[in-house]
């Protein structure tokens, strides 16, 4: 496991509400994600798992081909206290800018606030002139069915967006970041290993996403197994035959950090959606 401590560090100007640095290591840019030290209080480990969260979900959808941030699990010092992290290596540079959803949001329609209702989002791809409205609906709906498989709750509209270049002024779909909120990081080992045959299924099928339908927020399995939404449908005809099952358990089974418990727990959750998913494929 690679060790941070020593990198270089520099001013930090990445938003969100998890502790990070801005980290310099072999000549590239990282952002350093931390244990958050509020969600730890009056929990008995030395760090909660958004780490493995993030490190994982990421390279899910990886595995799934999508174009993905690179991630390393990593360890990092701090007065004499080794903590877990999960390195995210910044895609942007200076040709290539990160404009996230949100952004768009408020420049398309400047009388109305965007939050995560469905229908607005669908409403500022549409009417936004800079961004191709068949891809970009194409490629949320694909990062919706992945995140419906890894259980991302918080994939709201400062997490994803898009990249421009500046010589080019070309604009597209930016690498896929920010999964520290897929596979219940909150819940330790201990508490993973109470839960009976019926709360692991009700954790992988009673997962919300942060995308409302009529100011709900929308339970992705239900919403999937409805097969209400032809664009939905659509993305899970285009995406599923990548879905490589055995390779997602075989990289989560070569995580040496992570202990045994903890890796049937993913696998587990990841495979009861995985076969609602298939069973709407095959339907």
């Amino acid at each position: 496991m690679l060790d941070f401590t020593n990198a270089i560090e520099e001013f930090n100007n990445y938003r969100g509400s998890e502790k990070k640095k801005t980290l310099i290591y072999n000549n590239k840019k990282y952002l350093v994600k931390f244990p958050d030290p509020i969600r730890e209080k009056n929990k008995n480990i030395s760090y909660i798992n958004n780490a493995f969260s993030e490190y994982i979900g990421s390279n899910i959808f990886k595995i799934v081909g999508f174009k993905t941030q690179n991630t390393i699990l990593g360890k990092y010092t701090y007065k004499g206290n080794e903590k877990i992290v999960c390195a995210c290596e910044d895609f942007t540079d200076n040709e290539n800018i990160l404009y996230e959803f949100e952004n768009l949001a408020l420049s398309t329609n400047p009388d109305k606030k965007i939050e995560t209702e469905l229908k607005d989002i669908m409403e500022v791809i549409e009417e936004s002139k800079m961004i191709d409205t068949e891809s970009t609906k194409q490629k949320f709906w694909d990062m919706f069915v992945i995140d419906s498989l890894i259980g991302n709750t918080d994939r709201h509209n400062g997490n994803w967006g898009f990249l421009l270049n500046k010589k080019t002024r070309k604009v597209e779909f930016s690498p896929i970041y920010d999964c520290g909120s897929c596979l219940n990081p909150i819940l330790e080992d201990e508490q993973i290993k109470e839960l009976n045959k019926t709360e692991l299924k009700n954790l992988a099928i009673n997962c919300y996403s942060c995308i409302k339908e009529d100011s709900k927020k929308i339970n992705y399995m239900s919403y999937i197994k409805q097969k209400k939404n032809e664009e939905c449908n659509n993305a899970i005809k285009r995406i599923f035959i990548n879905i490589n099952i055995d390779k997602i358990k075989q990289f989560i089974d070569n995580i040496e950090c992570i202990s045994n418990i903890r890796k049937e727990f993913y696998k587990n959750l990841i495979n009861q959606r995985y076969e609602i998913i298939k069973d709407v494929y095959k339907s």
